[in-house]
């Protein structure tokens, strides 16, 4: 006999059904195709052919390219770095649009900063291309404007990490503005004044209720955000970049399609991604740790 609560709950079980077949579909079944990083991958024996095996040798081949260590600094850094402006700047927008009075301006603004979030970057790539040229872009028109030369942001070194950093948080920032908005709203009015009984001042009434009220919501937000300290940004970085910025702008994602889809290094492409997909891991819970032990986060 299925219980009564069982019965009641067959809805939602039959709710999560479709994304938990794409989830088994694009994601656990695919796991079976690790096994390449093991073998000398030969694509016209099949996965399942007679491969041969040869240990580790893919992953040594990897840890010995004269540039892997560089691709692993570049692609660390400009994670962490959109992991902590993904973070910042969605809290302070939040906070800042909550304090707006008028609800049309309020929504308006939302609405505004929460369209790039659905353009991809095929069509944000071509326009930032056109835009920071040094030649006839807005930007290079600029900087002729003010008598300055102008800056190949996306051919220079030192300015593409910047430029990657700047753009994924302009686009992404709405998206989680949204989020913190939610999070205020769950906040007891009650608590707000009783803060202005006390003489909390709106600044002081931010820093003692709203960003306490927030902070499951960022903790949860972090942890998560941890699993993606070696997801750089394939479809950003790689609709950006060019030869010249390889020494600052390639990520270990563009170093595997070239590896994998380019030169078909199918076995080291795969030993890449498994070793990624262990350090995300590692991250990933080592962050709920740490958020369960100083934050008491839990899940359960």
């Amino acid at each position: 006999m299925i219980s009564k609560k069982l019965r009641r709950e067959i809805p939602l079980h039959l709710m999560i059904l479709p994304g938990f077949i794409v989830v088994l579909i694009f994601n656990y079944i695919p796991m079976a195709g690790i096994v390449i990083a093991f073998q000398k991958f030969i694509p016209a024996k099949g996965l399942f052919g007679e491969q041969k095996w040869i240990g580790l040798d893919n992953f040594r081949y990897v840890v010995q390219l004269p540039n892997f260590y560089e691709v692993v600094y570049n692609t660390i850094f400009i994670a962490m770095m959109k992991i902590l402006f993904g973070l910042l700047v969605p809290i302070i927008i939040a906070i800042l649009i909550n304090e707006v009075r008028s609800t049309g301006l309020k929504k308006g603004i939302q609405t505004a900063i929460y369209l790039p979030h659905f353009l991809s970057w095929v069509v944000l790539g071509g326009i930032f291309i056109d835009m920071l040229s040094p030649s006839n872009g807005i930007v290079g028109n600029l900087f002729k404007a003010l008598n300055m030369e102008p800056i190949f942001f996306l051919g220079d070194n030192n300015w593409f990490p910047i430029v990657m950093i700047a753009t994924e948080t302009w686009k992404e920032f709405g998206y989680g503005t949204i989020i913190y908005l939610a999070a205020i709203t769950g906040i007891d009015p009650n608590l707000y004044e009783a803060a202005q009984i006390d003489g909390a001042n709106r600044w002081k009434q931010i820093l003692h209720v709203t960003l306490p009220g927030m902070r499951v919501v960022i903790v949860l937000l972090m942890v998560l955000s941890m699993g993606n300290i070696l997801n750089a940004g394939f479809d950003q970085i790689f609709n950006l970049y060019s030869p010249p910025v390889y020494e600052s702008g390639d990520i270990i994602d563009t170093f595997v399609y070239r590896i994998g889809l380019l030169d078909a290094q199918y076995g080291v492409a795969t030993a890449v991604g498994l070793f990624k997909s262990l350090v995300a891991f590692i991250m990933i819970s080592s962050s709920y740790y740490l958020a369960r032990r100083f934050a008491d986060y839990r899940l359960f």
